[in-house]
């Protein structure tokens, strides 16, 4: 089984690009922070994310560096010859659901600090 649950931040905006064929693709960089190590730092993984088709239309409109995402998909693999000649490989994530956790209007309006919230009057009527 290839199953992957993601929840990150955007290293950079989303790029979105279209095959020869005409089929859009986004990609991304989404930042998954890890469980904290020995020294009680949190150590961070760079995790390169496709979208295939119509969800890369929408994450490219609605999703900018800084959002917040959670991507399930697969691990995918895939090798090329660069330009050098030399063989590279990549590892990526290709999405097949990607939900919002914060969009451009969000991060846009700025992050809601919710231990500045002061408690509701627990006097009203309702």
């Amino acid at each position: 089984m290839n199953k992957v649950f993601l929840i990150g931040n955007l290293t950079r905006d989303p790029e979105l690009s279209t095959t020869q064929g005409g089929i859009k693709f986004c990609r991304f960089t989404l930042a998954v922070s890890r469980s904290y190590s020995r020294d009680g730092k949190r150590e961070t993984d760079f995790l390169p994310v496709i979208v295939w088709r119509a969800p890369a239309d929408n994450c490219a409109r609605y999703l900018k560096k800084g959002s917040r995402a959670a991507v399930s998909g697969s691990i995918q693999t895939r090798s090329y010859d660069a330009q050098d000649g030399s063989r590279r490989t990549v590892t990526e994530i290709v999405a097949d659901e990607v939900q919002f956790l914060s969009t451009k209007s969000d991060d846009e309006r700025g992050d809601v600090d919710f231990d500045d919230l002061k408690p509701i009057d627990e006097d009203l009527p309702f």
